[in-house]
């Protein structure tokens, strides 16, 4: 098969308002994310020709599928499309093999059918379930049977409409080694809307933010997370370091940017947008301030060093997330760190530690008022 890159323009104002541009390359899984509501899985409707805006544009290589001054509207059996909703969507009156057999080429014969069939069930270890009814099949298998199905189209386009929500946590996670596997071997675009930016971390080459129909900002997810476009992505990507703060000084030869936050003097990287005296906001990731050792200093102690006391320290699998305030700026820092670095340096609530807000990794955006939030608030 011929590869091809998926375009998308969507526009209308209502009654679902969307502003939307992507761009999906052949052989990239693209995850959509946004909070509920914000118009992802009604981008996928609008690719597989379930749902038609106002003005529209759907390219897959050089076949048009969709296009409004030209009156181009391919139907959704004619585009090759693969979809694999979030409740599976199967028939439960047919057996596993015919579930999947119904959407191989329908001109061909039964039997050459149902041996791609048994062929993709076989990929994905389902070979020996094909008599069984989708009733009887646990919320992971009937997960592959979905993909087994969707795959059968040979598609030249793969939608994942929130595919592990239906199934518990472990089976989640094998699902999504499972699916990573998979998605690499496909040489076509993949459009994963998910709520989870875990899963979307795992399995995307690219990340797309939705809020209110709009496309908010696009591409890589480190890059995403690293350098949001405003505080707005930088909630809607959970990114908990949000504040803040004046320009106080432009430092071009010495290729810095001089803050003040709070009382708490800061150097960022040379940021020649801001002027002198301008209210900014900046962010950085929990895993980017570093812990400074009690036992052995590390380089970066020099680096914006910032004083506070332990509020909070919560551990979870193999990671300790520790709240912080600050003591001279009283404002509160969440800081990741490994477990046994926690155990080695004794950390316990209360304790007075010192970390650095490294110059590098401190990411300046136009001033927003900041949003006050809990430990436990989430835009998931």
């Amino acid at each position: 098969m011929v590869s091809a890159h998926l375009h998308i323009r969507l526009h209308q104002s209502g009654p679902i308002p969307l502003d939307v541009s992507l761009l999906c390359k052949s052989g990239e899984v693209m995850a959509l994310v946004g909070p509920s509501g914000s118009g992802k899985s009604t981008i996928l409707r609008c690719i597989a020709g379930l749902y038609r805006p106002a003005m529209r544009l759907i390219l897959c290589g050089r076949e048009t599928w969709l296009e409004t001054y030209k009156s181009v509207d391919v139907k959704p059996q004619q585009r090759r499309m693969g979809f694999v909703f979030h409740d599976f969507s199967l028939f439960p009156h047919m057996r596993v093999l015919q579930n999947v057999s119904l959407a191989v080429d329908a001109r061909l014969a039964r039997g050459l059918r149902n041996q791609q069939a048994m062929r993709l069930l076989r990929d994905i270890d389902l070979d020996g379930l094909e008599e069984r009814f989708p009733e009887d099949l646990s919320g992971g298998q009937k997960q592959r049977v979905a993909v087994a199905r969707a795959l059968a189209r040979n598609p030249r386009v793969l939608l994942l409409d929130e595919p592990f929500s239906a199934v518990d946590q472990v089976t989640r996670r094998k699902l999504k080694l499972q699916t990573l596997q998979l998605t690499r071997s496909l040489n076509i675009p993949i459009v994963l809307v998910t709520h989870d930016l875990d899963e979307a971390f795992m399995l995307a080459d690219s990340m797309s933010v939705i809020h209110a129909g709009k496309t908010l900002q696009c591409g890589r997810p480190e890059n995403l997370m690293q350098h949001p476009e405003n505080t707005l992505v930088a909630r809607l990507l959970d990114i908990r370091n949000i504040f803040s703060a004046r320009v106080t000084k432009q430092e071009p030869e010495r290729n810095r940017t001089l803050l003040e936050c709070n009382g708490l003097r800061l150097a960022a990287r040379y940021h020649e947008a801001y002027a002198t005296g301008e209210r900014v906001s900046w962010s950085i990731l929990p895993s980017s301030l570093l812990l400074h050792s009690r036992i052995r200093p590390s380089k970066g102690v020099r680096e914006n060093p910032v004083r506070g006391e332990i509020l909070e320290l919560i551990v979870v699998g193999g990671l300790c997330t520790l709240i912080v305030r600050s003591s001279t700026s009283s404002l509160d820092f969440t800081l990741e760190i490994p477990v046994h670095v926690a155990t080695r340096n004794g950390l316990v609530t209360g304790d007075t530690i010192d970390f650095s807000v490294l110059e590098h990794a401190l990411h300046i955006m136009p001033w927003q008022q900041p949003e006050k939030r809990s430990l436990f608030s989430s835009d998931r």
